[in-house]
């Protein structure tokens, strides 16, 4: 004995579950669509980021030769101009001296002998 009214019941029922697993299945596919999409862009982001450190580091380097740079421009420049800079580094790396004059160096202890 079919009743009517039931056949329709299940009917309803089983088209609720199909919308469910649809809306399901729609909410994976989405998911999956994300996650392709982060899989895709997270390889450059970190690129990206590397390439900024990488910049960071090679600024600094710049930095520092420009230091030594303008360091060693002064110092032709003195070697130019000023005899007296000029003296004093050639008698302080040639040992040379002036007649009469004595000479004493002080000279650090290399870091392994200090006490």
């Amino acid at each position: 004995m079919d009743h009517p009214g039931y056949d329709d019941f299940r009917a309803r029922r089983e088209a609720t579950v199909w919308q469910q697993l649809n809306r399901v299945l729609r909410g994976l596919l989405v998911i999956a669509c994300l996650l392709v999409v982060v899989s895709l862009f997270l390889p450059q982001h970190k690129k990206l980021k590397d390439s900024h450190s990488e910049i960071e580091m090679l600024e600094a380097r710049v930095t520092e030769q420009k230091m030594i740079l303008a360091r060693h421009s002064r110092e032709v420049t003195l070697l130019k101009t000023d005899p007296t800079y000029l003296e004093t580094i050639a008698r302080d790396r040639l040992d040379l001296m002036k007649e009469g004059e004595t000479i004493v160096r002080l000279e650090v202890p290399p870091a392994g002998q200090r006490k």
